[in-house]
């Protein structure tokens, strides 16, 4: 019996996910529409420039600071193997700029931010506060998701350019302290590799995976059952959905970029 019921009910997920997806879609259409088309909240904005941005910036800095120095690392344990340590500076500032900066910075983006968002919006779904912002002729898409929405579209890319000097820093001070390259080679080897285009499409990658993750998040919060329980858990789906939509993102992103 259960193998007879297998495809409905993978027919039946699979139809519970696409009503989702489409729920999503219009969730964040609905939002920029409002958004754009009345006034803008900018004390809203500000504020959830400095939750977003400001306060991610130690996360991520020590995020990069790492990734940077075990990258550097590990490309010259393997280098040794083919005689190609001089690569370590080359790779290092592709990597960071290209992908670890932008995914490593919106995955510690979306465990903070994303949760935070959910657990704010949920709780004041909870609290009937949203419902309180109707009854004042105040849009809640237009007051609560379109600010966090372009204050974290607009701090990522500036938290992942952060991350991309602080990434390079990681790996230059490992090269030259741990390594014994020469600081002047070094940096010459990283300013020859890197291009411009690698910077923006790092930059593009950061502004997507910020919009994703306000969006998940807001949709998560206003969608959340009732009770801690439904808080609690549209926290956890928030980032986890986050964590995958970032993935999945990079990699079209990354197509779109570097296919050719």
């Amino acid at each position: 019996m259960v193998l007879l019921n297998l495809p409905g009910q993978i027919g039946a997920g699979s139809l519970s996910f696409m009503a989702m997806i489409g729920r999503f879609f219009m969730f964040v259409g609905q939002a920029l529409l409002r958004g754009f088309g009345g006034p803008f909240y900018w004390r809203v904005f500000l504020d959830q420039l400095v939750r977003i941005g400001y306060l991610s910036l130690p996360v991520i800095g020590l995020t990069a600071l790492f990734t940077g120095a075990v990258l550097a690392l590990q490309i010259y344990i393997g280098g040794s193997r083919f005689n190609a340590e001089g690569i370590v500076a080359s790779i290092v500032v592709l990597g960071i700029t290209r992908e670890l900066g932008p995914v490593l910075g919106g995955l510690m983006v979306a465990g903070r931010v994303a949760a935070a968002i959910a657990a704010e919006i949920g709780t004041m779904k909870v609290s009937e506060q949203i419902d309180a912002l109707t009854t004042l002729q105040t849009d809640p898409l237009r007051y609560l998701v379109f600010p966090r929405l372009m204050a974290a579209t607009l701090s990522m890319p500036l938290l992942v350019l952060v991350a991309d000097v602080i990434g390079v820093w990681g790996g230059y001070l490992v090269g030259t302290g741990r390594l014994g390259f020469d600081s002047s080679t070094y940096l010459h080897n990283t300013i020859d590799f890197l291009e411009v285009g690698d910077v923006v499409s790092g930059l593009v990658k950061a502004g997507v995976f910020g919009f994703i993750i306000a969006a998940v998040g807001c949709y998560q919060g206003f969608n959340s059952d009732r009770g801690a329980q439904g808080v609690g858990k549209a926290t956890t789906h928030a980032v986890v959905l986050s964590c995958v939509l970032i993935l999945a993102a990079n990699y079209m992103l990354t197509e779109v970029f570097f296919s050719s």
